[in-house]
């Protein structure tokens, strides 16, 4: 069966000219002439533990440049785009796609409330606006009014309310603002009764929470100094500090908390704890594990106290009471447990709430009850404890999705989450953690019927035996025939779990009849620190694995075939997708890296690069150099034989990957002999990462994927014939 995106008008006009499109678009395929890209004479010598020394080229390394700084990058992205906008615009239902994809994402959305001295904050988004709408209600029923509407900010959408922190009374709110999708955070405050935004301005946050002082007068929040001209998106991030922000002042007037000039690769952040006495500080020097010190805040002159020391687990606040403080950790307990911990005894720390065979993903203390959220095969389930850690119940969950929020005060009893599925657009409810009572929030009007979409989990084997969760999801109508145009997710690193949620885009591959697969590879958290540590440093090759295997067993199900599989995978999943298309081309007939790191040797030499040595390694060890060279995306593409369609997405101001990994992977294959399929890179302009992008944009680089992969798997978006 086929799914029609469009009104019965514009079916017809695209069944019209299908045929010609499609082989107007195969001729261009074959005739695609690229951006000629200038070679340097750059050549490293890296320390091997297999080689000695290994001399490595590095004939792109100028790509690596800042845009802005650069005419001549900038024009080597004009071309790269020119070349790939051609294409794309020829390809068949382009254009349906988008629209229909428009017609989808046009429904009202709803974040998560926040109370504050009675004040309910809330973010909403109408359908189509580029940026979600803050609002505030003097009530939980109250009329509720704007306070922020960044789509006044940017005329292009690309200016976003990246975070925002009421006061405890609720009266000030401080709000962070993100442009271009960049890390990059200034803070402003505003007056929530009167909506004026006061004259506070704090710059060069990144990587920060905002925590109030109780009394209002001011916040505590990290940043990094400025950085010199022309490095703003490219220098290294170092020196991190903790500041406190007093309201009335000029930034210049922060009072220096704490920092480590000694040691400027140290991370630094602060949250003020729920009865405002104390300050948690979590230091880190990258992705993984953390030190814990606590700040009396209501003594002078206190030192901080050390809870937790180096950085070899990981270790977050939940609540105190007192003196006694409770943190969600996995010393000692792959799977995360909750312990007590005594100011007085740092080093007792007591069990509150024991490690299960199911990993904790968060815990909050609300209410005088303990609420922990955990992944059960990946899918959510969350319980409520007593503050001694005994059980009370399970909280009842729709099916097979994810449960996100559960914040609050140890205060109030009250707490909100949204249930999400890959079928089903977030539902936000209202929890009554004394009675457990779910009661629905707000919840979106659909234009399509989750009923139409099944959504199944199957396990599949890999490397050393390991049975890997795959999620699979289709319309209703769709069934294995070893030829549906079948897509493939995975992340793989960083403890990150992709979990069954839901994005439009999704769902539009499935209306078209395409099936959608997330596999929960190693390197994620879906079984805790255990299935982290099997897939990063020395093992990173098993999320490879993984991944292939994958794509083997949606062949083996009878979903798809090497004709019909295409794979996707964004940041670290990027380097996936661009590391099993060197390792596997054979397998796959479509792939779609985003915003990727491509260059497995320099890496670490940008912006955030330096704290992926937790999962990745650094080149600069040799054992890890002869492990990084081997699976490096722009270091290993294969010479001969067919390589998939590719499809590379990046961004100008993305700080968090730099655009020059894709920028170098796109130049590297271009240059092979890979065979007939294109290789495209879209650069996507004024917009960064991910977060931030206004839907606008987020449309458009959707289509223009989905009908680059229907086009290359065979997904007929043609009209069916008259009965």
């Amino acid at each position: 069966m086929r799914f029609l995106l469009a009104t019965a008008a514009s079916v017809l006009a695209l069944a019209a000219c299908t045929n010609e499109t499609v082989e107007e678009a195969e001729t261009g395929a074959e005739a695609l002439s690229y951006p000629e890209t200038r070679t340097v004479d750059q050549t490293d010598v890296y320390a091997s533990a297999a080689n000695g020394g290994v001399s490595v080229a590095d004939p792109y390394r100028w790509l690596e440049t800042d845009v802005r700084v650069s005419d001549e990058l900038a024009q080597w992205v004009a071309d790269q785009n020119a070349v790939t906008n051609a294409y794309l615009s020829e390809l068949p239902g382009r254009q349906m796609i988008a629209d229909r994809m428009r017609e989808l994402w046009n429904y009202e959305r709803f974040g998560l409330p926040r109370e504050r001295g009675g004040r309910y904050f809330l973010t909403r988004n109408d359908g189509l606006q580029d940026q979600s709408v803050l609002y505030v209600r003097d009530s939980l029923e109250g009329e509720a009014r704007v306070l922020i509407d960044p789509n006044e900010w940017a005329e292009d959408g690309t200016a976003a309310l990246a975070g925002y922190w009421p006061s405890p009374d609720g009266n000030r709110m401080v709000y962070s603002v993100q442009e271009g999708g960049s890390d990059w955070r200034t803070l402003q405050v505003l007056d929530v009764e009167t909506g004026e935004t006061l004259s506070d301005t704090v710059e060069w946050v990144k990587f920060s929470p905002v925590s109030w002082a109780s009394d209002g007068s001011g916040f505590y929040y990290s940043r990094y100094p400025e950085p010199e001209e022309g490095e703003t998106f490219t220098a290294l991030n170092l020196s991190q500090a903790i500041y406190f922000h007093t309201l009335g002042t000029d930034q210049s007037q922060d009072e220096l908390i704490i920092a480590d000039p000694e040691n400027p690769e140290v991370s630094w952040r602060g949250s003020v704890s729920d009865d405002g006495d104390y300050l948690i500080i979590s230091t880190s020097t990258g992705t993984d594990g953390n030190g814990v010190h606590i700040l009396d805040l209501t003594a002078e002159d206190a030192e901080p106290v050390l809870i937790f020391d180096g950085f070899g687990n990981n270790h977050s606040y939940v609540g105190n009471l007192g003196e006694t403080f409770l943190f969600q950790t996995d010393l000692d307990a792959p799977n995360g447990r909750v312990v007590a911990v005594d100011l007085s005894d740092p080093s007792t720390r007591a069990d509150v709430v024991a490690e299960t065979e199911n990993p904790i993903t968060g815990t909050d203390h609300i209410g005088g009850h303990i609420v922990v959220e955990r992944m059960r095969d990946v899918a959510s389930a969350v319980s409520i404890y007593a503050e001694d850690g005994t059980p009370v119940r399970e909280v009842e969950l729709p099916g097979l999705g994810v449960a996100l929020g559960f914040s609050g005060g140890p205060g109030s009893g009250e707490t909100f989450y949204s249930y999400e599925s890959l079928n089903q657009p977030a539902t936000v409810y209202r929890y009554d953690v004394t009675t457990g009572e779910s009661a629905v929030f707000a919840a979106p009007d659909l234009t399509f019927d989750p009923a139409d979409y099944v959504v199944t989990q199957t396990f599949y084997e890999s490397t050393g035996g390991a049975q890997i969760p795959l999620f699979i999801a289709h319309h209703r109508d769709v069934e294995p025939n070893g030829a549906q145009p079948t897509l493939i997710y995975g992340y793989g690193g960083f403890a990150i779990t992709r979990r069954p949620d839901f994005d439009v885009r999704r769902l539009q591959w499935m209306e078209m009849g395409g099936v959608y697969a997330i596999a929960n590879l190693r390197g994620g958290s879906a079984y805790g620190r255990d299935w982290h540590d099997a897939g990063r440093l020395l093992n990173k090759q098993n999320v490879f694995d993984d991944f292939i295997n994958a794509g083997r067993a949606m062949i083996e199900l009878g979903w798809a075939s090497p004709d019909t599989l295409a794979i996707h995978g964004r940041s670290n999943g990027g380097l996936l997708v661009g590391a099993v298309a060197n390792q596997a081309p054979e397998l796959f007939a479509a792939a779609l890296p985003a915003v990727g790191v491509m260059d497995m040797l320099r890496f670490n030499q940008f912006t955030a690069g330096r704290f992926w040595v937790d999962d990745y390694g650094s080149p600069q060890d040799p054992e890890m150099f002869d492990l990084l060279y081997a699976y490096s995306p722009y270091h290993n593409v294969p010479e001969g034989g067919d390589y998939p369609a590719t499809l590379i997405t990046t961004a100008d101001t993305d700080d968090r990957v730099v655009p020059g990994h894709s920028f170098k992977y796109a130049a590297a294959l271009q240059v092979a002999e890979t065979g007939d399929a294109p290789t495209l890179i879209r650069i996507e302009s004024s917009a960064g990462h991910g977060a931030g992008t206004p839907v606008s944009k987020l449309i458009e680089e959707g289509a223009d994927r989905w009908a680059f992969i229907a086009h290359h798997t065979g997904l007929d978006l043609s009209a069916p014939e008259a009965e």
